[in-house]
């Protein structure tokens, strides 16, 4: 079976993955994408393709696995995944949980759809965070606003989202208007991927309803008591879109930890880090040292004293969660040889 490349494209196939196969891959292998995965079998499609198979792990030493969006090469008599091919982009986050893993989101995304609905769940912080996984991935970030019959001025909403950056897409949308979805449409083309997070009860699922022209995804109404929403979607799969496209659902996240998004965080922060640059001190920690460029421009009115703590809290958390456990015993070891020399010291000079 010989697929050509050009039928491939419906799937979301582009020169990107051409560019990895051998001569001779498309007579001996099967490119197939990862539509949903679960515990012991992964749900595959493509040309003349839709079945399940056996998830794939690499045996590279790492155990690099599989996630929706992927793009494999299977074996044509078996149906087996052979290979992995490179991403074009990653989302991922630290696995919940004390252990250090990660958990895969999604892959191969064009665009991100980043939903928060106009209500009191809104959260500036966690756009910030999705922003920066969007950045970190170099994917373009599209916020949408939802719920806007909710509060008494939606454009406050709006304009909230645009502080943070003015070059922001920003698309306030009745989730339940097939005719309001349709400014999605654009980033929604033959080929195209697109992903959509957000938490739980801003509208999501309704709005991917409204999109795919079905009600395969359960919704549920935001509680009236803390204005929450609860977790509806439980798993992540590929859904066709009427445009051509592909959709990728998520879970809603409340609270997402961020790991190795360094060059994400510092788009998304770009403003404050052109104030450090010309602080006095190059380790300048932006708190009570003189010539702070960025305490400056707090006290002048020109930036946000909470979105520099916003940074902060960001970046740390980011270091937090990118730093392998080797190295987090090696620092945890300095620290508590340093906590041993300032007892000794300590009791030294309490017998002198």
């Amino acid at each position: 079976m010989t697929i050509e490349i050009s039928d491939l494209a419906d799937y979301g196939w582009s020169n990107f993955f051409t560019s990895q196969l051998d001569q001779d891959d498309l007579d001996n292998y099967i490119p197939a994408r990862v539509k949903s995965v679960h515990r012991n079998q992964i749900h595959v499609i493509g040309v003349d393709l839709d079945r399940t198979t056996m998830p794939f792990i690499s045996k590279d030493g790492e155990g690099t696995q599989a996630t929706v969006g992927d793009w494999l090469l299977l074996e044509q008599e078996t149906f087996r995944p052979k290979r992995l091919l490179d991403r074009k982009s990653i989302f991922k986050r630290k696995a919940v949980g004390s252990h250090r893993g990660e958990q895969l989101i999604a892959a191969n995304v064009d665009t991100l759809f980043i939903v928060a609905s106009c209500n009191f769940d809104f959260n500036v912080a966690r756009l910030e965070r999705y922003m920066s996984l969007a950045h970190e991935a170099q994917v373009m970030p599209v916020i949408v606003l939802t719920k806007a019959d909710l509060v008494d001025d939606p454009q406050e909403f709006t304009d909230a989202v645009s502080a943070l950056d003015p070059h922001l897409i920003v698309e306030n949308i009745d989730a339940r208007d097939a005719t309001a979805a349709k400014r999605l449409e654009p980033w929604c083309g033959l080929g195209q991927t697109v992903a959509f997070v957000g938490s739980s009860g801003v509208g999501k699922s309704t709005l991917i309803n409204t999109l795919i022209g079905t009600d395969d995804i359960e919704t549920r109404d935001i509680r009236v008591d803390d204005s929450k929403g609860r977790h509806t979607t439980t798993g992540r799969t590929l859904h066709r879109l009427p445009e051509g496209g592909w959709l990728i659902d998520t879970p809603g996240m409340r609270e997402i930890q961020l790991t190795e998004v360094e060059e994400g965080i510092k788009e998304v922060f770009s403003d404050i880090l052109e104030l450090a640059a010309s602080c006095k001190f190059n380790d300048c920690g932006h708190t009570q040292e003189p010539g702070c460029a960025a305490r400056r421009a707090i006290e002048d009115g020109e930036l946000d004293p909470e979105r520099l703590k916003r940074w902060q809290k960001l970046a740390a958390e980011e270091v937090r969660n990118t730093e392998t456990l080797a190295q987090r015993h090696s620092r945890d070891r300095s620290f508590g040889k340093m906590v041993k020399r300032a007892k000794k010291d300590k009791a030294h000079w309490q017998d002198e």
